[in-house]
């Protein structure tokens, strides 16, 4: 069965259904509220008399399955207000529903199956007794939420369940999600120490301790070296700006509800944090003129960003208030489009190639029955568009169309990374404007002397380090390849007292030739010493007792299982410069 598909998302709302009818034979008391499908099943919302918790599932889940026999058909009927008011009289949930539904003049449906009936608009199997497979769904926790999701409500009991098209599929996905835990990067980052946040900053505004800034500058300055080598040139832009800027660029209309208002003691402007550069890249391009033989110019900006997102959509890194990106902005002619993006494609796959992450491309469309969400004409956007799809076929790369994931300004190519997992995130992308420049009087001076408006294009390598940071803790569950790695190596002397001398050496050889070492100077054994590094990840420890003592070499234990015995300190330092010089995945 496909995870995507109708019959799917019917199987998991008869599964809604089903468990608010085991619910209701268990806890007669009780009242059902909503209950709809979700991305990996279902859930249903209920008030109870008494507390029910995780350990109630399993009851629940067991009725299911003596009620599932008996439930062979789904009956539709339609009914007036009045008889749906009477039939829900003691559910004041389903009242306020139906009040609602009839209030817009819509038809009030009601569905029955075995002997429960529910206020649905449909979207079942028509005989889930069959078309449930054994072994395809199971009840996953419990958690409160308020009714309709307003705090001002009352709290309610949600039920979760899980529902695949079949057993394996399931068994497959609660395996994938275990393993999801283990690779958490909150837990992962508390463990290697990396980052904090504190309710006295704010949720959703990480701050990187020493080893945590040492993986996100790193991740910065691959991109830089990227950009110097695609020939953009790092600019840096203020935090705070005027309203008016975003409301010529359009993202003031479209965005600002997301922004984070300032005050100012002494001006009467609106002032805003920036959620984006592509504003302000506009201003130090119109700062002068300019010709078209300046062209193409290209900015770079690690500038911090903000958005005000909603308390219950932070998570750890990959939903933040406060982050960066490894933004860049071309402004160009348009016979300078294709190679602009050619290269930046290039440049894209060269990083994930070094980040060993697989990827796909999803070039995104406007919304052609909603193009009110969008700036600029149509002329503009068929443009465009056929500018993207023309430059990704004449490569003869891959992409999967996405109409009305485009940005309100231009459509884009989003770089789809899958990772160790095969989750996918948006990281990266590459968006076509011609409505920015336009707007802002973006203008060049042609060889026929005429002034004309350039393209702008917006860009990103891996996006956010910040985000990407958090990807790459759970794609490499924490073991980070040597160049990325907070600590390099580590020295271990069996002794403290015999061998810390010769360790101390060592440690003062690497550190000074730029390796990221480290001294384990604790006197614990050295079984611990080694357990408590290979909790860290780190890539290589440097035993050290009496044989390397005397012979002036080195014992090395890699985390990949390799060993390197008898090896000069100077063998060691070259093997890591020139994996750390090769970015190598070890």
């Amino acid at each position: 069965m496909d995870n995507n598909n109708e019959q799917l998302s019917n199987l998991r709302h008869s599964l809604a259904h089903l468990m608010a009818a085991a619910v209701l034979k268990l806890y007669p008391d009780s009242k059902n509220t909503i209950g709809p499908v979700i991305e990996d099943g279902f859930y249903y919302d209920f008030e109870f008399s008494s507390p029910v918790s995780d350990k109630d599932l399993a009851k629940i889940e067991k009725k299911m399955k003596e009620i599932l026999p008996k439930w062979k058909e789904f009956v539709h009927e339609e009914k007036s207000a009045e008889e749906a008011k009477e039939y829900f009289k003691d559910n004041s949930y389903k009242l306020e529903l139906i009040y609602e539904i009839a209030g817009k003049g819509e038809k009030i449906t009601f569905y029955t199956c075995g002997d429960f009936t529910d206020l649905c608009r449909g979207g079942h199997l028509e005989n889930p007794s069959k078309e449930i497979p054994e072994g395809c769904f199971k009840l996953d926790r419990v958690a409160g939420a308020y009714w309709r999701g307003d705090e001002n409500n009352k709290m309610l009991t949600r039920i979760y369940g899980l529902a695949f098209g079949s057993k394996e599929e399931l068994e497959e996905y609660v395996k994938q999600r275990e393993e999801a835990k283990k690779r958490d990067h909150r837990k992962i980052s508390k463990e290697q120490d990396l980052l904090v946040f504190s309710e006295l900053i704010g949720g959703g505004m990480p701050m990187f301790t020493p080893k945590g800034n040492i993986i996100r500058e790193a991740i910065v300055n691959y991109s830089r070296e990227l950009n110097r080598k695609l020939g953009f040139e790092e600019v840096h832009t203020p935090n705070i700006n005027k309203a008016e800027l975003f409301k010529i660029s359009g993202h003031y209309d479209k965005y600002k509800e997301d922004m984070l208002t300032v005050r100012s003691q002494y001006s009467e402007d609106d002032f805003f944090l920036k959620p984006m550069n592509c504003p302000q890249h506009t201003q130090i391009y119109a700062s002068r003129p300019r010709s078209y033989r300046d062209l193409p110019i290209r900015y770079a900006d690690f500038a911090n960003l903000y958005r005000d997102e909603r308390p219950g959509e932070l998570s750890g890194l990959v939903r933040l208030r406060s982050f960066a990106q490894d933004d860049g902005h071309v402004f160009c002619r348009k016979d300078q489009i294709e190679e602009e993006v050619s290269n930046i494609l290039e440049a894209i796959k060269e990083a994930l190639k070094t980040y060993n992450i697989d990827y796909w491309i999803r070039l995104s469309f406007r919304d052609p029955e909603n193009k009110a969400k969008y700036l600029g004409t149509d002329e503009i956007w068929e443009e465009s568009q056929a500018i993207m799809k023309k430059l990704l076929d004449g490569k003869k790369i891959k992409y999967k169309e996405a109409l009305g994931e485009a940005a309100f300004y231009g459509p884009k190519m989003d770089i789809m990374a899958v990772d160790a997992l095969k989750r996918e995130w948006q990281i990266s992308t590459i968006q076509l404007d011609f409505n920015q420049p336009n707007r802002f009087g973006l203008t060049y001076t042609d060889k026929d002397g005429k002034e004309k408006t350039p393209v702008m294009i917006h860009r990103a390598l891996v996006g956010s380090p910040d985000r990407f940071m958090g990807i790459l803790i759970e794609h490499y569950v924490g073991a980070f390849p040597l160049w990325l790695s907070p600590v390099q190596a580590r020295m271990l002397p069996i002794s403290t007292e015999k061998h810390m001398a010769y360790a101390e050496e060592i440690f003062e050889y690497l550190k000074a030739a730029g390796i990221r070492a480290e001294l384990d100077d604790s006197g614990e054994t050295l079984g611990k010493k080694i357990r408590e590094a290979k909790t860290q990840k780190i890539p290589y420890l440097v035993v050290i007792g009496d044989k390397e003592k005397e012979s002036k070499k080195l014992t090395v234990e890699g985390r990949n299982g390799e060993k390197l015995e008898n090896i000069s300190k100077e063998e060691f330092l070259e093997k890591l410069k020139d994996m750390i010089q090769k970015k190598s995945l070890q």
